[in-house]
């Protein structure tokens, strides 16, 4: 027989009244007779994937460009030069030769000139090129060169009385054959290349000169070498030249 738990009253009262008490009680009941819960393995722990190395930067041969150069001419006249966005990347010479250097060069270069009031705007030029250092130098030389002879020089010699020989008793016919050769590298100390690539006329207070993939090489280069660009900014008028480089 059900015995309802303290402080849950039965009463007489309709079926579905009666019906939700008892459902009160029964989830109301301890649950210390509940099954107990069958603990679940331990899962295996899973390792973390290690992420991918990060790509190597691809060497697009961008280079620092030098500090903009200033200079004031006598006259009052303030002449700047800079480069920005230079590219200087080496590449495979299509001679495959292994004495020849070719680079991929690009990058702006810019002048500025200001000075007293004028009518006339300012006028010059700007020039842009490269030069290419080389450690040893074959361009101007024969490179390597073989030398050689071969010779037969007859001669007579004496000999002893058992020889047998068509000339007189005692003479011996001897046949000599020299052989030389030797080898000659021609070597010379380092040389610069200079390379003109631009040189714009101008006028007015700002010029400017844009590479964009032009190559270079040289050839008959032995050993390193090293390339860089240079810039030359000229203010004509009638009387002077001021140059900044």
């Amino acid at each position: 027989m059900f015995r309802p738990r303290e402080g849950c009253v039965v009463l007489l009262r309709p079926l579905a009244t009666l019906t939700a008490c008892l459902l009160t009680c029964l989830m109301a009941a301890p649950t210390a007779l509940a099954p107990t819960a069958l603990a679940e393995p331990d899962a295996e722990p899973v390792a973390a994937e290690a992420p991918a190395p990060a790509a190597a930067p691809v060497d697009d041969g961008r280079v620092e460009s030098s500090p903009p150069a200033v200079t004031m001419t006598p006259d009052g006249w303030t002449l700047a030069l800079a480069a920005r966005d230079e590219k200087q990347l080496p590449i495979a010479p299509l001679t495959t030769a292994v004495s020849s250097r070719e680079y991929e060069v690009g990058g702006i270069y810019s002048g500025l000139l200001t000075g007293p009031g004028s009518e006339l705007p300012p006028e010059g030029t700007l020039e842009v090129g490269y030069q290419i250092g080389c450690g040893v130098d074959m361009s101007t030389s024969n490179g390597v060169t073989l030398t050689g002879s071969v010779g037969i020089t007859p001669s007579l010699g004496v000999g002893g009385v058992d020889v047998i020989s068509p000339l007189p008793e005692g003479l011996v016919p001897v046949v000599l054959t020299p052989v030389t050769g030797g080898m000659a590298i021609a070597l010379k100390p380092g040389i610069v290349n200079v390379v003109p690539v631009s040189k714009k006329d101008f006028q007015g207070p700002d010029p400017w000169i844009m590479i964009d993939g032009f190559r270079i090489k040289i050839d008959g280069c032995v050993g390193e070498s090293f390339i860089r660009s240079y810039a030359f900014l000229t203010r004509s008028t009638r009387v002077s030249d001021a140059v900044l480089a």
